[in-house]
């Protein structure tokens, strides 16, 4: 089963302060964001730092979000699109979303939840071995899901392995990922070591783009 979780929702507030005069907002309790999209004007708006650092706790960047915008009638639905935080003290500096129309198919990446267990792996006859964390999706926004679950009670024998084309695709959702790319494999223990001694450098994860969208938004401002 893939993952598919309620409606969560965050309020907002239009932002009038700008540039650098954003940090007295961050010392009075706000995170200064924006939200932005395809066909729709940039919007600077600000956060209750408590209410923002819960929500991004819980999602990822396939889940939607109703943001509520205070004076406006009808919620934003939009996409975590990039969060900045202070480096030392990990404080939330600013934030990025993505307002996504309903009836627009978009990409995102969706990350790849691991499920179930090995019989080889629980008798210790072999290890498991991981490659890809996240798979690239085509879909509409109403159909995006936190996760795609990987079966491991699939994997029973020593040098198995799962791929892309393995995958429990949910109904709506296309896969654009290589249906080659391998997602896991059960290596003997020798095997597991030897590959632990290089160093694995994970791809940086694909941003969300809307397929339809020609331009790139504006740089917010600060």
């Amino acid at each position: 089963m893939n993952q598919r979780t309620g409606q969560i929702e965050l309020t907002a507030e239009k932002r009038t302060v700008l540039g650098k005069q954003v940090k007295q907002l961050r010392r009075q309790g706000w995170v200064p964001g924006v939200i932005y999209g395809h066909g729709f004007d940039s919007v600077p708006l600000q956060f209750e730092a408590r209410s923002l650092r819960q929500v991004l706790s819980q999602v990822g960047g396939s889940q939607l979000i109703a943001i509520k915008i205070k004076e406006q009638k009808q919620p934003e639905m939009a996409l975590v699109r990039e969060v900045q935080r202070d480096p030392i003290w990990d404080a939330l500096w600013h934030v990025d979303f993505y307002r996504v129309m309903m009836t627009e198919r978009l990409t995102a990446e969706v990350p790849l939840a691991i499920v179930g267990e090995s019989p080889v792996v629980e008798q210790n006859e072999g290890v498991l071995l991981h490659s890809i964390s996240a798979v690239e999706v085509e879909c509409l926004p109403g159909d995006l899901v936190d996760a795609i679950e990987v079966d491991l009670a699939d994997l029973i024998e020593v040098d198995q392995a799962l791929y892309v084309r393995d995958l429990a695709v949910p109904a709506g959702i296309e896969i654009l990922t290589d249906p080659d790319e391998m997602i896991v494999r059960v290596v003997r223990l020798e095997e597991e070591e030897e590959v632990e001694e290089e160093e694995v450098v994970m791809p940086e994860a694909e941003e969300i783009e809307v397929i339809t969208e020609t331009k790139a938004k504006e740089t917010a401002e600060d």
